[in-house]
């Protein structure tokens, strides 16, 4: 039968709304949900800056530019320099198995256990330009310092870095449902893959 001589049920009004108002508040709800806005990044209370210094093995992180390089074996090497700042030396394989490694400074915003810090690894005479600096907080921090992860306050960059390659599963688990409750977003986490 042709659709223009189809006839359709008749609903009035008052029946109509009875049976959308629902689907309309469950649409209504969901919404709000999804734009709630995940709370605030905050980096640890504490960090002890000597203690943290040494030799971080990548576990996983958000992928991102100037990481694509880099197929395997990444670590990040700490050391506290006379004035203050850190050295830092980010260390990786190529997916041809050649060495890429970049070198770079950092520096403690605030008071001398404040977990936020600036990274940059432009030259040294480029240091006075603030864009040449990048946020480094220390988000999540087990008491032993043997696990951390490290973002900013955009969320858009996230490492977890172990003092070995591998990492027990119960303590990851743990540290990615802390992660999930302070709203980063686990389905982004690319595994970083390690030499045995």
């Amino acid at each position: 039968m042709p659709l223009s001589t189809m006839s359709l049920p008749t609903m009035s009004l008052s029946t109509m709304i009875r049976f959308l108002l629902p689907a309309l508040f469950c649409c209504a709800a969901t919404a709000a949900a999804a734009a709630e806005p995940a709370p605030p990044v905050a980096a640890i209370p504490s960090l002890d800056v000597p203690r943290y210094m040494g030799t971080w093995y990548e576990i996983a992180k958000y992928p991102n530019r100037f990481q694509k390089q880099c197929a395997s074996s990444t670590t990040a090497t700490y050391t506290l320099e006379p004035d203050k700042t850190v050295r830092v030396v980010n260390r990786c394989l190529r997916a041809d198995g050649r060495p890429d490694t970049a070198v770079g400074s950092a520096r403690q915003v605030g008071a001398p256990t404040s977990a936020v810090l600036q990274v940059r690894f432009a030259p040294a005479w480029l240091s006075f330009l603030p864009m040449v600096w990048g946020d480094y907080w220390v988000v999540d921090l087990d008491p032993d310092y043997t696990l951390a992860a490290v973002s900013e306050p955009k969320r858009e960059y996230l490492w977890i870095l172990a003092r070995t390659p591998a990492v027990p599963r119960a303590a990851y688990d743990a540290l990615l449902a802390r992660l999930r409750s302070r709203g980063f977003d686990l389905e982004k986490l690319e595994a970083t893959r390690q030499a045995e």
